[in-house]
């Protein structure tokens, strides 16, 4: 009679903690909605539509470990913004490289000359 309590009592126990830990678990691995570590500011001006706001939102959205590279920009003077964002990378790093390397490629590309610089990460998570 002792034994079959005492069962019965750490499955009921066992069982409880499983329920506890269960969805901070599942939290901890999506990133989705999640700005990540932002670097410097990203700003699209009013009504914007192009692929750089469409690719930022998708950064946002996405559930693995992104970036979002842009060219550095200064509002008076340059006229173009590249950008490149890649998603559900293996790590972060992955994903740093692949949106730098690829935000580059676009500024070597369209021959673009910005006063502030190339590119650089804005965000990644």
């Amino acid at each position: 009679m002792r034994l079959q309590f005492f069962q019965k009592t750490t499955v009921s126990v066992l069982a409880g903690l499983l329920i506890l830990a269960a969805p901070g678990v599942g939290a901890a691995e999506s990133l989705a909605g999640s700005k990540g570590d932002s670097r410097f500011a990203v700003h699209f001006p009013p009504g914007s539509t192009g692929d750089c706001p469409k690719a930022y939102k998708a950064y946002v959205a996405a559930s693995g470990h992104s970036a979002y590279a842009t060219t550095f920009h200064s509002r008076v003077t340059d006229l173009y913004v590249i950008c490149s964002a890649r998603l559900n990378a293996p790590s972060k790093k992955a994903a740093e490289d692949l949106a730098l390397r690829s935000c580059q490629a676009g500024v070597k590309q369209y021959k673009v000359k910005t006063a502030s610089g190339g590119c650089g990460i804005a965000a990644s998570k």
